[in-house]
């Protein structure tokens, strides 16, 4: 099968195209031909050795973790899932080999989740990671509840604007940091809007003078720092940037595979409640520019390779 993959950690030139042999389908894994793959940051922090201290790598390496395809066929134990079916992945697995930027691609059972059906290709495969990050962040880290008040930091990024979405379906108020240029876009998704930088404690402070009643950071760095002075209870502090959290009394958040939690975001795709931005599509033999392109911040919206 045709992938991209690298030998070696590096930059984005050791992405290289390579033929491998097609990935073993275990009993409870399902194999999936991919119409489209997302670019993460992680990619290409992974692709740098980036985690290489908490997941082993066995190269050579096909990166990538989210998926959207056609399954194409099914381990023994596997009763629900059938040849045919469209299906999201979010699949992260134990060590680094088998990612998505492949035309198949092996996934546990515990990682797949439906398609859902009003997306085009491009959008689920961007959907699993970003979303999921999202919702865990929001319903099992931070208890999010209709009538509270959200900060989310760095709104206007891939999970930001799945953050700002889910709180609002989730009934809370939100607040979200942003470059000016972003602004309306957050307004339009019913967002309030403040800057980053100096002032930003009073700048919230003036919208909500008591606090917030949570905070998800996604930026890091000076607004994590400012969280304390915002949030009225520190417990209720989310990263998933930065671990310093735990030092400031908040909780530190890594994303795990979820077959209901990708079933419910797919289920609020499909209704209209929950939308996914594109921003670049690029083929397969183009990851490493997608990868780039993701890394610089070039794009406003999810990067996806297509196959």
């Amino acid at each position: 099968m045709k992938a991209m993959a690298f030998r070696q950690y590096g930059g984005p030139e050791v992405l290289e195209p390579m033929e491998l042999p097609e990935p073993k389908v275990g009993p409870d894994w399902v194999l999936i031909r991919a119409e489209a793959a997302s670019v993460n940051p992680v990619d290409w922090k992974l692709r740098q050795g980036g985690l290489d201290a908490l997941i082993p790598a066995h190269f050579p390496v096909i990166p990538g973790w989210d998926v959207a395809g056609v399954v194409e066929r099914v381990g023994p134990a596997v009763a629900d899932v059938r040849p045919g079916d469209e299906v999201i992945a979010y699949d992260r697995q134990d060590h680094l080999q088998w990612g998505t930027y492949a035309e198949l691609v092996a996934a546990p059972l515990r990682t797949v989740g439906p398609r859902p059906a009003r997306a085009s290709w491009e959008q689920a495969g961007a959907l699993p990671l970003v979303g999921l990050t999202a919702y865990q962040a929001l319903t099992e880290r931070l208890g999010v509840q209709a009538g509270q008040t959200v900060l989310v930091h760095a709104a206007s990024g891939g999970v930001g604007r799945m953050a700002v979405q889910i709180a609002r379906i989730l009934g809370a108020d939100v607040i979200g940091t942003a470059s000016e240029r972003n602004h309306e876009h957050l307004r339009a998704l019913g967002v309030t809007p403040v800057t980053y930088g100096d002032g930003l404690v009073d700048r919230v402070r003036d919208l909500h003078p008591g606090g917030v009643d949570a905070v998800l950071d996604l930026a890091g760095g000076r607004a994590l720092e400012d969280s304390p002075a915002l949030a009225r209870d520190r417990t209720r502090i989310t990263s998933i940037v930065d671990p310093a959290v735990l030092e400031l009394g908040g909780q530190y958040l890594f994303v795990r595979p979820d077959r209901e939690h990708l079933a419910r975001l797919a289920g609020w795709v499909d209704d209209g409640l929950l939308q996914i931005d594109v921003g670049a599509t690029l083929p397969l033999a183009e990851a490493a520019e997608a990868q780039r392109m993701q890394e610089a911040g070039e794009v406003q919206g999810k990067v996806v390779l297509t196959m």
